[in-house]
């Protein structure tokens, strides 16, 4: 992790404009302080993008975008937003060639934003959370250059029920994975039942709804509630299940 955050360091050094990518789903949990902190303090541009927002209702974002300034919605996998974000780069930079900055949480979608940008497979990408690295350096057009950094946590944040909700930690790696998944059910049970078809009930039932939807299942047939855990992570790290249907 110190070799990490060399290279974020570096980054932030050498950029003019700082990109810290946010999930729309957890936009507050995704604000990383330590990093937005030492932006401040070297005085360089933030930018905040709000990625997977085809996952959110438009309402519910545009409230909270008016909290962060400047900001942009975008959806790299549909690709939604991304010459919205390249204006947006090119205004803070007053029209000049411009190195940019992406850095986030592991897992947050920096690689995949910054392959939306590019509009190739620039970027390493993985599903596994922090699979970046390294330093990458990427150009986008004759004016804009992204520097993509790797995920890294705040050294002084030590909240595993956090890294496994944002993805942060793969779900595969997590150790107490019922706690998280019953959390996470407890809060977004809306949309979690609407995106499985379940009836609503204590979040309990609704993981072993889960597990035996699909068949996640012990000796004798019942529910094996770690294995419905990460398969529920799983899916809810891969960014399928909307905040709304």
């Amino acid at each position: 992790m110190p070799s990490f955050w060399k290279h974020v360091n570096y980054v932030l050094k050498e950029s003019d404009i700082i990109i810290e990518v946010l999930d729309a789903r957890m936009i507050n949990e995704t604000r990383h302080q330590e990093l937005e902190q030492k932006v401040q303090q070297l005085g360089k541009q933030m930018l905040y993008v709000i990625t997977k927002c085809d996952l959110v209702p438009i309402e519910e974002l545009k409230k909270k975008k008016q909290l962060l300034t400047p900001s942009v919605f975008i959806s790299s996998r549909d690709h939604l937003g991304t010459t919205i974000l390249k204006k947006k780069i090119l205004e803070l930079s007053q029209g000049n060639k411009v190195t940019v900055g992406v850095v986030g949480y592991p897992n947050v979608g920096k690689s995949s934003l910054i392959n939306a940008l590019s509009g190739r497979g620039a970027a390493r990408t993985s599903a596994e959370s922090g699979y970046t690295k390294g330093m990458q350096k990427i150009r986008v057009d004759s004016k804009i250059t992204l520097l993509d950094t790797p995920g890294v946590f705040p050294k002084d944040e030590k909240d595993i029920m956090k890294y496994g909700k944002i993805g942060a930690i793969d779900y595969a790696k997590i150790k107490d994975p019922e706690l998280i998944a019953l959390q996470l059910i407890e809060e977004e049970k809306d949309c979690i039942c609407q995106y499985y078809n379940l009836a609503e009930d204590d979040p309990e039932t609704i993981l072993e709804q889960i597990a035996l939807k699909f068949k996640k299942t012990g000796r004798g047939g019942k529910p094996d509630l770690e294995a419905a855990a990460r398969f529920f992570l799983k899916e809810w790290q891969a960014g399928k299940i909307q905040k709304y249907l």
